[in-house]
């Protein structure tokens, strides 16, 4: 295996109304979301498939039993809320979650293209709330892509990689728990103040590493897990497993994106492979993990030293070095010269950001969120003679999130030439509206696209077409390799309508 397989990630947004700080959140988001939606959607609007979801099975094989207080005036689901619901023909899920807009990108095969489509997500966003904005009798809606609101609440930007079920779910916690207590150090979002509602005086590498409770759990609003055990595959259940990863950062960065979806998914292959696993496998395993985890965010010095606990202690630096010598001996013996060009790239940037993060972290702000954030205020702090508990200080670190081009502050770094980017402008706006055209994004992204109003509804493992027959008529999708534009786009091509889709698909052969 190598950095491509299939993944994914899922960001919610910070909201905010500046003129009316008392709206109601899910409002806002919801006419946000509906905004963008009758941009794309037009009068059709497909519905969202919730019939495979499974959101209570865990990972480590029982179902987890929730016996909520049932309101019995209440709405029984989101579309009751009439909170917004919309598939993207890029492939993507905008949509309303825990009173935040949400994008889910669409399955992708490699972290570049990851990359891609989360940063699709920015502009999709921010163009939802210049069409939100424009709403008659409407006060302006403010888009974040950060995780707290630094006052005790935290949202999450999580990534999905598949893997296949016959991978043991202990080998997967073993190896994984040491790799992201410490990947925050490459990832992090940065963050002014410390703990939950930011009242400690100071900076920090992690958005997130406050809100972490446990080690392994289900939960991803409380008692957050490192490991989250939620088994939800969105694919074949026999074949597949889907790791949900919570505990990531939302990040600006594409070199952020970058690596923590390349080095993840090079320590999933790893772990695939049996190579970290086994009595010649390489512990790495840390002492008190949620502690650990809290103590690196809160150390932007990159000196606290970790306890293993075969007895060694460690820097996260060193750790996630371990990692990477790790990934270059695994890569070389599994591929030697013929590893792909996105792998060697992996690599090849994640010794430099570490190598320079041991050094100087500084020497990464052209790259790194965190470490460009922490300039940023560095320089306001000199400037002005700030100290960390200044209220401008966190405004600029939510500054630094906004979508908006030109009021975001990392948006403007990007302008001036400051940070650097993987991706074209150009690339960008297409991802907006293009699906992937190696995943089954591909078939789902062009139906809608092609057959807006014939699809009455899809998820990520199935479309389902409304084609005036007696039932409706539902197209799996499985295998998240199958609908790409090699195996299905000529037939798109050629079929006018949905109903010769249908038929030419489910004819006998």
């Amino acid at each position: 295996m190598s950095v491509r397989r299939i993944m994914g990630t899922e960001t919610e947004y910070g909201i905010s109304v500046p003129e009316q700080p008392g709206t109601n959140a899910m409002l806002a988001s919801s006419l946000v979301v509906n905004a963008y939606a009758s941009r794309v959607a037009g009068t059709s609007r497909p519905r969202w498939d919730f019939e495979e979801e499974s959101p209570l099975r865990d990972a480590r094989g029982f179902d987890v039993s929730r016996e909520p207080i049932v309101d019995p005036q209440a709405p029984s689901n989101e579309e009751d809320l009439g909170l917004a619901n919309v598939i993207l023909t890029n492939g993507a899920r905008l949509y309303v979650d825990h009173a935040h807009p949400e994008y889910s990108s669409p399955e992708i095969t490699c972290p570049l293209d990851g990359v891609l489509w989360d940063k699709a997500g920015e502009r999709i966003m921010a163009e939802a709330s210049r069409r939100a904005q424009a709403v008659p009798g409407t006060s302006p809606v403010h888009l974040y892509k950060n995780n707290t609101d630094n006052k005790g609440a935290s949202y999450g930007c999580h990534e999905n990689y598949l893997m296949p079920r016959s991978t043991p779910f202990g080998d997967i916690v073993r190896v994984l728990t040491p790799f992201f207590v410490t990947r925050q150090v490459v990832c992090g979002a940065g963050r002014v103040g410390i703990g939950a509602d930011g009242s400690g005086s100071g900076f920090q590498i992690s958005q997130r590493a406050d809100f972490f409770e446990v080690e392994v759990g289900l939960e991803t609003t409380l008692k957050r897990p490192i490991i989250n055990t939620r088994d939800e595959p969105h694919a074949d259940p026999e074949k597949y497993r889907r790791l949900h990863v919570i505990i990531g950062d939302a990040n600006m960065s594409e070199i952020s994106t970058y690596l923590k979806l390349g080095s993840t998914a090079l320590v999933i292959a790893m772990i695939e492979d049996g190579w970290l696993t086994g009595e010649t496998g390489v512990d790495l395993s840390v002492e008190n993990p949620v502690a650990s985890l809290r103590a690196v965010s809160h150390d932007p010095s990159l000196t606290h030293l970790l306890r293993l606990r075969d007895g060694r202690r460690m820097t996260a630096v060193q750790v996630q070095m371990e990692f990477l010598d790790q990934a270059r001996k695994y890569v070389a013996d599994r591929f030697g010269a013929d590893a792909d060009d996105q792998t060697k790239d992996v690599l090849s940037r994640w010794e430099s950001v570490l190598v320079r993060l041991e050094d100087d972290p500084a020497g990464c702000a052209r790259e790194l969120d965190w470490v460009a954030k922490l300039e940023l205020l560095e320089g306001f702090r000199a400037r002005d003679g700030l100290d960390w508990t200044s209220p401008r200080l966190q405004l600029i670190d939510l500054q630094y999130s906004d979508v908006r081009a030109d009021k975001g502050l990392y948006n403007r770094l990007v302008a001036r030439g400051r940070m650097e980017r993987l991706l074209a402008e150009e690339e960008v706006s297409r991802a907006m509206t293009q699906p992937p055209t190696d995943t089954r994004a591909y078939f789902r992204g062009r139906c809608l696209a092609k057959y807006p109003s014939q699809v009455a509804a899809a998820s990520w493992d199935s479309v389902i077409f409304d084609v005036g027959r007696e039932s409706l008529q539902r197209v799996p999708t499985l295998e998240p390799m199958r609908g790409t534009r090699a195996h299905v786009g000529r037939l798109l091509d050629e079929s006018e309508t949905a109903s010769v889709l249908v038929d030419r698909l489910t004819a006998p052969r």
